[in-house]
């Protein structure tokens, strides 16, 4: 996917509301997975991502600063990231506990 023109989203924006459920693409540009919920706000936060798995069963969370994940909107409007990060690196983070 190119994500040159798509639109980086505000500092504002990063709330819970708008950034669960977004889906998570690596650094090879292959889908890693989605962010199943926030913890803080803004840049300063962390996302919980739901790694691996199949339909969210069997899927890892992992806890990554917001700041690592550049997030944006694409054509239709939907919030999506990327990062450095690819899924074998998320797959070896320990795993996130509520």
């Amino acid at each position: 996917m190119d994500h040159t023109n798509h639109v980086r989203l505000t500092t504002s924006e990063l709330t819970p509301a708008v950034l669960e459920g977004a889906t998570i693409y690596g650094a090879d540009d292959h889908k890693v997975g989605k962010v199943d919920h926030i913890h803080g706000a803004g840049a300063g936060g962390s996302a919980v991502i739901d790694v691996g798995g199949f339909l969210g069963i069997g899927a890892k969370p992992v806890a990554v600063p917001i700041s690592d994940l550049e997030f944006m909107r694409d054509e239709d409007g939907d919030v999506h990231a990327v990062t450095s990060w690819t899924k074998d690196e998320l797959k070896q983070m320990p795993e996130h506990r509520d």
